[in-house]
């Protein structure tokens, strides 16, 4: 893998860690919030620590676990880590398995970039909503397209990839399969 590759890989990796330590760090508030308000001497001496002042966690942190699910599955996740279901694609010969690869990527990469201008139509529309809470945390400027952006940044990465992966398939052909029994090649 080159440079270029490896540093990339890393910063995604690094962003997909804050964004899972965002959530739990605000989870572990939620708790710590709810458990010490029962408490009376908490409430009666640190009273910015009411429930009251803490309700946008519970949309932060899904508003992070969105970005975290698109983030991931767009740059992190590989293709060896899905789950496939190759048994036709195992028993054809590797010109059909090139031919497989190609078309299907292509689909995929197709219908992938064809959702774009009708999601981007529908977030011309959540430009105008307003989260419930965040914008206690971050202003009133945070809407709902700003949460749900990533969907867009997810669709031309995964079309990139698999465009990537036609274009590789087209002029190298495809890699042998490796099977469960066997060991893979660390990348």
């Amino acid at each position: 893998m080159s440079r270029i590759q490896t540093l990339f890989r890393t910063l995604t990796e690094a962003v997909a860690a804050a964004l899972m330590a965002a959530m739990f760090g605000t989870f572990i508030l939620q708790v710590l919030i709810r458990y010490t308000a029962r408490i009376e001497w908490v409430a009666v001496n640190l009273p910015w620590l009411q429930p009251i002042n803490f309700s946008w966690t519970l949309e932060f942190c899904l508003a992070v676990w969105v970005w975290l699910i698109f983030w991931g599955n767009a740059f992190v996740v590989r293709n060896q880590d899905h789950v496939t279901f190759d048994i036709l694609y195992l028993a054809v010969p590797p010109r059909v398995r090139r031919g497989f690869a190609i078309v299907t990527g292509l689909v995929i990469a197709i219908g992938l970039l064809a959702s774009i201008p009708p999601t981007w139509d529908r977030f011309m529309v959540l430009r105008l909503k307003k989260t419930a809470t965040l914008g206690d945390l971050f202003g009133d400027w945070i809407r709902m397209r700003d949460i749900y952006m990533i969907y867009i940044v997810f669709l031309f990465a995964v079309a990139a990839r698999y465009l990537w992966m036609v274009w590789h398939a087209f002029r190298y052909g495809v890699e042998e399969p490796v099977l469960p029994t066997e060991k893979r090649p660390n990348p």
